[in-house]
């Protein structure tokens, strides 16, 4: 993947008064890490939103500040939206260091066709979405695969246990976590019932005749 940049400046606006870097366009933000004082930032919301778009929270940042020699690598870790608009509030990038180990939170990627909901009418249920990983910064994958093409019967599941990733990676989340599990078809649900049903039906009918002869 391509570097990813992007440029900031140095914010003296703080609290509440943000809200009018908001309306000019600019984003607050802050960096802070791993004993790093915490660095308060603007940035412009256009192209930031284009990088949340390219980088998500999985890709490292090069992060040039007004003023200084260096950029700093970072990486997202927290995105405030309005809940109705959509728009950035504010940003918290975390300034990574490429020889120390980071946690983050990684998505899981589908890929591939179940047989057991193609041949089996069968329902495909994900439970979790993300998992908790450690690695160096960089090692962090955009993504991890989850292969559903193993999945051929009714009832089975895949765990986090089941995930194939690299060496350099370890998973934090509880690896007997069900990620995506297939159920039985609504079709063959609805079926079941209705011959239940049917069967309850015919047993009443049995009764009922019966009390008419014993009338008799």
């Amino acid at each position: 993947m391509d570097q990813i940049t992007l440029s900031a400046e140095k914010r003296s606006i703080l609290g509440g008064k943000v809200r009018f870097l908001r309306r000019q366009g600019i984003t607050p933000a802050n960096i802070f890490g791993r004993n790093i004082d915490s660095t308060a930032v603007q940035i412009d919301t256009i192209t930031l939103n284009q990088v949340l778009a390219k980088a998500g929270t999985t890709s490292i940042i090069s992060l040039g500040i007004e003023g200084e020699k260096s950029p700093k690598s970072v990486v997202v870790k927290s995105i405030q939206r309005h809940p109705l608009t959509r728009d950035l509030i504010h940003v918290d990038l975390y300034e990574v260091k490429m020889a120390e180990k980071i946690k983050l939170e990684v998505p899981l990627e589908l890929v591939g066709e179940s047989p057991a909901v193609k041949d089996l009418e069968g329902i495909l249920i994900q439970n979790l979405s993300t998992v908790d990983i450690e690695c160096l910064p960089a090692d962090m994958p955009h993504s991890i695969e989850v292969n559903l093409a193993i999945l051929d019967q009714i009832d089975q599941a895949l765990h986090v246990s089941d995930l194939t990733i690299d060496e350099n990676i370890t998973i934090l989340t509880d690896p007997e976590k069900v990620i995506v599990v297939i159920t039985g078809s609504r079709i063959a649900a609805a079926d079941e019932e209705e011959a239940a049903e049917a069967e309850a039906k015919a047993d009443v009918e049995i009764v009922g005749k019966t009390a008419e002869e014993a009338a008799e």
